[in-house]
């Protein structure tokens, strides 16, 4: 099985693993080796569907070259290009929507007709719950998902058409979920969701007041003192100082706020359908920062946007040198006939595009050089993730994020436990990774 995109496909290629080893499938490690190959896509932006589109050619060699009789499609791009993908990929025997991976065994213990295509609403499926069969695909760090879909309209980006609107799992059942996961051995837990600070705003006004992603946390973190809580994909407008205290109260709960803004210049940012402008932003990252001093704060930026100028560059420019994010990942516009931003006027050149992402990419690496000096000198625990050679290893703090962050090479004069914490001396620092030595 091959996953493409977020952690959130991670996790519905994890339980269709799980589902398919209850069946009576043996998952095999190499795909030369495989009967069926299955490949969960993703179709956010163009690079992504490219990348997708390589992944289902270059496996579907196998047919020719391997075992494999039959090559699964799943996920967001048969959900987004629906029939029209099957004309163009005669490869493929089925394409399953984003609403029809919960059907994967059903799927495989009939034939179906090369091309068929099973496209049902998004919001099919049933919400994952603690004793969905699952097969984690990593060890030590394991994602959580609280949520599924959005009820967000922002003009460049097509997730509510492709996931559904907001479902949130109840509490208790995510509560259950972790402790199985921890007493599995997990030792960081990543909360997630298409928009995971909007958690528990769906669940009806009886159990909104006490279904808050806040709450969420700081039950998590009393399961174990010594696991790690992670959340990813906040937003502005849901972190507010309510999570933030929750945050500050839990030693276990990762200081670590993952909030996407998109862009600074309030023009732009109500052209994307955002619901805040730069002061909301530079208030957040005050209260942020005034409560855990320590913070890590990561983001994600857009340029490109249509009617972006040079203006409105140049301010999203000094707001990120101002605020001086830890961790900023940045992506160009990416279009789309099916999008509202398509219909907006104003539309940047992709080589003025291309130039502003060099820029902004170039100033915040300077920015993560110079905070990643800082970190020299200072004991952190770790969370080894890989053994990379005798006496070598990687993991990370709690600044960084599995995936999307740096990594702390560690030295080692004894082994480190892949899956456990260590502490680490951090003795060098790189643009984005850091060095250290264990205590």
């Amino acid at each position: 099985m091959s996953n493409l995109g977020c952690a959130r496909n991670l996790v519905d290629s994890e339980v269709m693993a799980g589902q398919l080893a209850f069946a009576g499938f043996t998952i095999v490690p190499a795909p030369a080796e495989a009967d069926i190959i299955i490949v969960n896509t993703c179709s956010f932006i163009a690079s992504a569907v490219d990348e997708s589109v390589d992944e289902i050619l270059e496996l579907a060699e196998f047919k020719k070259t391997g075992h494999c009789k039959r090559l699964i499609v799943a996920g967001c791009l048969p959900e987004r290009f629906r029939e029209a993908l099957a004309q163009s990929l005669p490869e493929v025997d089925v394409f399953l929507g984003t609403g029809a991976y919960h059907k994967i065994t059903d799927v495989l213990a009939r034939p179906e007709k090369p091309g068929t295509c099973l496209l049902p609403p998004p919001a099919a499926p049933p919400l994952q719950r603690h004793d969905t069969r699952r097969i984690p695909s990593t060890s030590g760090t394991v994602y959580l998902k609280a949520t599924e879909g959005c009820n967000r309209h922002c003009t460049y980006c097509m997730i509510p058409g492709l996931r559904g609107t907001l479902r949130s799992r109840t509490m208790e059942d995510i509560e259950t979920e972790a402790r199985h996961l921890v007493s599995a051995g997990f030792k960081e837990l990543v909360v997630i969701g298409q928009d995971t600070g909007c958690y528990g705003q769906d669940l009806g006004r009886d159990v909104q007041s006490e279904a808050r992603l806040p709450e969420l946390l700081e039950r998590l973190a009393e399961i174990s003192p010594d696991t790690w809580i992670r959340f990813l994909y906040g937003s502005p407008d849901t972190t507010d100082e309510k999570l933030v205290r929750a945050v500050a109260a839990h030693e276990n709960i990762c200081a670590y706020f993952d909030i996407p803004v998109q862009h600074a210049a309030g023009r732009i940012l109500k052209r994307m359908g955002r619901r805040y402008d730069e002061d909301d932003l530079f208030r957040m990252v005050d209260t942020i920062r005034s409560i855990i001093p320590e913070a890590a704060i990561r983001t994600t930026m857009m340029v490109g946007f249509p009617g972006e100028t040079d203006q409105d560059f140049e301010q999203m420019l000094e707001f990120i040198q101002t605020v001086r994010f830890d961790h900023l990942g940045a992506f160009i516009y990416s279009d789309d006939k099916a999008l509202p931003s398509h219909r907006l006027s104003g539309h940047v050149p992709e080589k003025a595009a291309q130039e502003r992402h060099h820029r902004l990419m170039s100033a915040q690496a300077e920015i993560s050089a110079e905070k990643n000096q800082a970190h020299i000198g200072h004991v952190y625990p770790v969370l080894v993730e890989e053994a990379l050679e005798p006496g070598l290893f990687a993991g990370r703090s709690f600044f960084q994020a599995p995936e999307v962050d740096g990594i702390i090479y560690i030295d080692a004069e004894n082994d480190a436990a892949v899956g456990e914490f260590a502490n680490v001396r951090i003795t060098d620092a790189l643009e984005y990774d850091l060095r250290g030595d264990t205590i």
